[in-house]
C-alpha cells in the first residue's frame, strides 16, 4: 500500500498571512517540495508574482501566522477580537 502523502491539496491553496510578508498578506501555493520527512511550500503573493518564498508547510497550520483562504482585513480583525473576548 502506498504511503499517505502529507499535505495532499497544498498546491493551489490560498493563504492569508497574519502579518505582512514583503508588503503583502494574500498568497497562493504554487509549488511543493519533499525533503526527507519535511514538506515545503513555495508561496507567491497574489498581487505581485515576483514576491516568492519557500516555507515549511507545517507553519501554515499555525493560526497565529497563517489563515486558510484569502481573508479580508475585517474578517481577520473579527477573528482576533473573538480570541481576545474569549480569553
Amino acid at each position: 500500500m502506498a504511503k499517505k502523502q502529507k499535505f495532499p491539496h497544498l498546491v493551489g491553496s490560498k493563504w492569508t498571512a497574519q502579518q505582512r510578508v514583503s508588503g503583502w498578506r494574500h498568497f497562493q501555493v504554487v509549488n511543493r517540495k519533499n525533503q526527507g520527512r519535511w514538506v515545503f511550500a513555495e508561496l507567491t503573493a497574489a498581487c505581485d508574482s515576483e514576491v516568492r518564498f519557500w516555507i515549511n508547510a507545517q507553519l501554515l497550520k499555525n493560526p497565529h501566522l497563517w489563515k486558510a483562504g484569502w481573508q479580508s482585513l475585517q474578517e481577520s480583525d473579527r477573528a482576533s477580537d473573538c480570541k481576545i473576548m474569549t480569553k
